[in-house]
């Protein structure tokens, strides 16, 4: 992925991270939007940047500086993303509204700011990839305005998808172990492949408003 330049927001997290580390060892320049500093200084090809990816004018400095840094964008996953509940016990009903309200603003709306703010600086054939999960397919108990969120963050991708160049899709991988599923779930090392396949194999036709999970991506890399 040489002479590719990709911004990962939520890069702090556990596939965000993995994502950041896997498109900078396949040569790309990659910048990582993270909550603190240190996490990628020893990796070479990784500019990191203290980014709130619910406030627009950091998101919009972040794209400004990847197209300083890399030239036109070529690759956006917006990854960051909040649970205020324990998986499956976190009924809607009983969500606060500041609870809601921060998961909307940062599942939901910051999707809508990293892809709005990477626009200006996209290359023509640029992509972006939305992590999601199940729960938007499948409604479970238990899992609130996180769920809500999420939703809300694939009908943000296929609203581009329709109305942008770039081609917009969301990106399925499962569950995988972080903060957010309670240490339940893959290893995020082991779906970084169906991120680089999304990103660079499947046609722009296949993704763009659609999504792609572990069983498309298997079928087409057995």
């Amino acid at each position: 992925m040489e002479d590719t330049t990709v911004v990962v927001t939520g890069a702090g997290g556990a596939i965000g991270g993995a994502l950041v580390e896997a498109f900078a060892e396949a040569g790309a320049t990659v910048l990582a939007g993270v909550h603190s500093d240190g996490r990628f200084d020893d990796h070479d090809g990784v500019e990191s940047m203290r980014v709130d990816a619910r406030d627009e004018f950091d998101v919009e400095f972040l794209m400004e500086r990847a197209a300083k840094a890399g030239g036109e964008i070529d690759l956006v996953i917006p990854c960051a993303a909040v649970f205020h509940g324990s998986p499956g016990e976190q009924r809607l009903a009983e969500e606060g509204y500041a609870a809601f309200d921060d998961e909307y603003r940062t599942n939901a709306r910051g999707v809508f700011l990293a892809i709005k703010e990477a626009l200006p600086h996209c290359a023509a054939d640029a992509r972006v990839l939305v992590p999601s999960g199940s729960i938007t397919e499948t409604a479970k108990p238990g899992y609130g305005g996180y769920a809500v969120s999420k939703a809300a963050a694939e009908a943000v991708a296929r609203q581009f998808a329709v109305e942008v160049e770039p081609a917009v899709g969301v990106v399925d991988p499962g569950v995988v172990e972080s903060d957010l599923t309670g240490g339940q779930g893959r290893d995020p090392a082991d779906v970084v492949g169906l991120f680089q396949w999304a990103a660079t194999e499947v046609d722009a036709e296949a993704l763009n408003g659609e999504r792609l999970g572990l069983a498309a991506w298997k079928r087409a890399t057995r």
